[in-house]
């Protein structure tokens, strides 16, 4: 399977409009039927024909359980569980207290508001998401919750407005994939953390040729399924953004619900959820020719 086969055949421009147009809807029926996944499949979840992953509360709490996340956890976000997501990053961050947590593509807030919890009172999260309709939906939500130590700013995880090596942990769930630049997500990831910060992100790989069909389709792209690069691609990104210790790891029971994410196909034939892990080394790399000598 080659490079070009693992990417979408629609322009940045397209597949952006394409994600930022599905998760603004998102946001606006999710609001007006609050806790629940939009009956057009709101979700990492949906065929290109926008259909499945429909849902009241009831269901999205479930898909959540499915993924990880505790009863506990799905209590606590409350309306922010939007059915969104293929993993639980908060299970392979191991956040601290008083760490500075930074969630790309945060969506209604619902890992940001976990991320919280661990990170107590004396951290701070910030999530990013480049749909205003879903900042507003997650400013809503955080509002007059406990969660007074998170954050939510615009913009895109490509160009993060975040200062450089402020942050010790980044996360992600099912949202790198949608990204048109993934290696300038990472390089942006590297950016942000601090020496010997992490990246804990879960999201879909690509393990088949994906049709061309859904290659050429924006809402293939928009639902998580054509965007999706293969390990050995992602493991290459990392390498190169500067991150050591890199593991992309499958998960092997993720195809009981990505068969969920299309009624006409079986959508794990081509991908598969993983857990993409790496760390910031604690000093940065010394540049070639910089190894000793006279420091005139």
């Amino acid at each position: 399977m080659s490079d070009s086969e693992s990417e979408p055949e629609l322009d940045a421009a397209d597949q952006r409009r394409a994600v930022r147009e599905r998760y603004a809807r998102i946001a606006r029926e999710s609001e007006a039927d609050a806790g629940s996944c939009s009956d057009d499949g709101g979700c990492c979840a949906g065929g290109s024909d926008g259909s499945g992953g429909a849902g009241t509360g009831t269901d999205t709490d479930e898909r959540a359980r499915q993924l990880g996340y505790s009863g506990n956890d799905v209590d606590a976000a409350g309306e922010a569980n939007l059915g969104l997501g293929c993993g639980n990053p908060k299970a392979l961050a191991a956040m601290e207290d008083g760490e500075t947590v930074l969630d790309l593509g945060s969506g209604a807030g619902f890992d940001c508001f976990l991320a919280a919890r661990e990170v107590g009172e004396g951290g701070r999260v910030v999530g990013v998401d480049m749909t205003p309709e879903m900042v507003e939906r997650a400013r809503e939500n955080a509002s007059g919750s406990e969660f007074g130590n998170v954050e939510f700013r615009l913009g895109e995880i490509e160009h993060l407005p975040v200062a450089d090596g402020s942050v010790d942990v980044v996360i992600s769930n099912c949202v790198v994939n949608l990204s048109p630049d993934k290696p300038q997500v990472f390089r942006e990831a590297y950016r942000v953390l601090r020496p010997g910060g992490r990246l804990a992100v879960s999201d879909v790989v690509l393990t088949a040729e994906i049709p061309a069909e859904l290659r050429a389709d924006p809402e293939s792209v928009a639902s998580c399924v054509a965007g999706a690069s293969t390990v050995d691609a992602l493991e290459a990104m990392l390498d190169d953004a500067g991150f050591e210790g890199v593991d992309v790891e499958p998960r092997d029971d993720s195809d009981r619900f990505i068969r969920e994410w299309d009624d006409e196909r079986d959508l794990s034939e081509f991908i598969v959820s993983a857990s993409i892990t790496g760390r910031k080394p604690d000093e940065p790399p010394i540049p070639p020719g910089d190894e000793g000598g006279d420091a005139r």
